[in-house]
């Protein structure tokens, strides 16, 4: 059991390192022109969605149950952090590169930099608040123990600061190609469209506490705005 969770958390650290690899070094140059860009860009989309289905089907309440009919309770998280990795990792080496670039910022570009390494800092600091063990599948959520949604550090300011730190990496880069820009806002759209469905399994679990988080903290993903 804790050789699963194990090779489960390397595998989670594997798609984020992936990530960082794919979008970084090999998305930043475009690729030559062709006529098959729109079915590679369909596909990346259609890619994408696979691992956005199962991201947000089997974190439900339900599909967490019915995990729990085939194996045991303390495998359960371990299960998802399994099949959502490897299936980020699908998506991060199978993304097809697309033509063409959308903006190229050079000398104040730097400045984008700053704004990504913000956003890694805030994704960092908010994981370690919800449990970096947690989210790699090592130990189980503990239903046992009081949770507090508390209005401080990432959490001050929105309700989902690992999902803000996502859009500022994704989206701050001085060179953006049409494959990173694609990355950008197919993986924003699916966080915006989770995080109704988020919130709702939240108040099912706990009615009382994050109806009064939401009141002190009114924004969901951009501050000031949404």
């Amino acid at each position: 059991m804790k050789l699963f969770r194990w090779v489960g958390a390397l595998l989670f650290v594997l798609s984020l390192l992936s990530f960082a690899v794919v979008y970084g070094w090999r998305l930043r140059v475009p690729a030559p022109p062709a006529d098959d860009a729109m079915r590679d860009a369909f596909g990346n989309v259609i890619l994408f969605t696979i691992f956005a289905l199962h991201h947000s089907l089997m974190a439900r309440t339900g599909a967490k149950v019915w995990i729990t009919r085939i194996v045991s309770p303390g495998l359960e998280r371990s299960v998802y952090v399994w099949i959502a990795s490897i299936l980020f990792l699908a998506v991060c080496w199978m993304w097809q590169p697309l033509p063409g670039i959308i903006w190229q910022v050079r000398g104040p570009g730097v400045m984008l930099y700053v704004v990504q390494a913000f956003g890694i800092a805030l994704t960092l600091a908010a994981a370690r608040i919800v449990g970096v063990w947690e989210l790699a599948g090592v130990t189980q959520p503990d239903h046992s123990k009081p949770i507090e949604f508390r209005k401080d550090g990432p959490f001050a300011i929105v309700r989902h600061p690992i999902y803000l730190g996502w859009v500022l990496m994704v989206f701050a880069t001085p060179t953006m190609t049409s494959s990173r820009m694609l990355f950008a806002v197919v993986s924003t759209a699916y966080l915006i469209a989770a995080i109704p469905f988020e919130e709702r399994s939240l108040l099912e679990v706990f009615p009382d506490k994050y109806r009064v988080y939401q009141q002190q903290m009114r924004w969901r993903l951009i501050p000031g705005i949404w």
